[in-house]
């Protein structure tokens, strides 16, 4: 099954990344290919919503501060198909690190969800590698 779920995301994934400048958006036009970011937090909550699922990760920084960033992922519609719901996303509440896209346009805080990890080990692949 997990098999299943992570060929699935991939597969849709790699879709999205490579979807046509002329659709509604593309990832591509609004989050940076070569930009990468790694971010570790937990989660505070998720927008169950189209046409894209957010995830906000509460980040702290070394003095305690915290910034709740914007994880923008695919589509309710594509992530149910594989089998995935709001809360699987959510998990226990522990903390996740997530791999992403940084905003194109410099929004900070803002990323595209490429992958998340939870502390037990098991990850959802939302997107290429």
């Amino acid at each position: 099954m997990a098999v299943k779920v992570f060929a699935s995301l991939a597969a849709v994934g790699l879709l999205a990344i490579a979807g046509s400048a002329g659709a509604h958006h593309s990832v591509a036009g609004q989050f940076d290919m070569a930009k990468r970011t790694t971010i570790t937090g937990t989660i505070s909550k998720i927008d169950w919503i189209n046409p894209h699922v957010y995830i906000h990760l509460d980040v702290p920084d070394e003095q305690g501060n915290v910034t709740t960033w914007r994880l923008e992922s695919l589509p309710t519609a594509m992530l149910r198909k594989a089998g995935l719901t709001s809360a699987m996303l959510k998990g226990d509440g522990g903390k996740v690190t997530v791999d992403g896209l940084l905003a194109r346009d410099g929004t900070e805080s803002l990323a595209w969800l490429l992958k998340i990890t939870y502390e037990d080990g098991h990850f959802y692949q939302l997107g290429g590698e």
